[in-house]
């Protein structure tokens, strides 16, 4: 496995990052269709994407930044056969490696299931642990999302 950074996808990277995308969020937050999460990316300035590639090729990780708002916003998604093994962590990593502030939306309930079945796992522990703090103030409350804000942000 290895982390690629680039500023653009390929077609075939966007479909793989889709699937990722549909397979790992909640169902409530899947895109139908391309042109859908193209609009999305479409949206968001500053983009710089990191590739979590298997031996083959293939996408297992997509670990995403971009400016929202003047502020610099990520989004990680590790497909569910790596959760758990410290790859999400590397992917955190790097994605510090370039940047002094992270913001992002984390769900933080367990009331949400996948397009498998499965429940979705709320990911919050994880970033506890990574060094995000909880803004505990600022929720999105969307009829396909719940979530609170979460920032790290590098100590000097």
């Amino acid at each position: 496995m290895r982390i690629v950074s680039q500023s653009n996808l390929s077609n075939t990277e966007k479909k793989q990052v889709l699937n990722l995308w549909n397979n790992e969020y909640p169902e409530k937050l899947a895109y139908e269709h391309m042109e859908a999460f193209q609009e999305y990316l479409n949206h968001l300035s500053d983009q710089n994407h990191y590739l979590l590639k298997d031996d083959t090729g293939n996408i297992q990780g997509w670990g995403f930044t971009f400016k929202r708002s003047d502020e610099k916003w990520f989004a990680i998604i590790i497909s569910e056969q790596l959760q758990g093994k410290r790859i999400g962590s590397e992917m955190l990593s790097r994605l510090k490696q370039e940047e002094n502030e992270l913001n992002g939306w984390v769900i933080d309930h367990h009331n949400d299931k996948k397009s498998n079945g499965n429940l979705y796992r709320s990911p919050i522990a994880f970033y506890l642990k990574n060094g995000f703090e909880i803004i505990s103030a600022t929720r999105l409350e969307l009829v396909t999302l719940s979530a609170v804000k979460i920032r790290w942000i590098r100590q000097h």
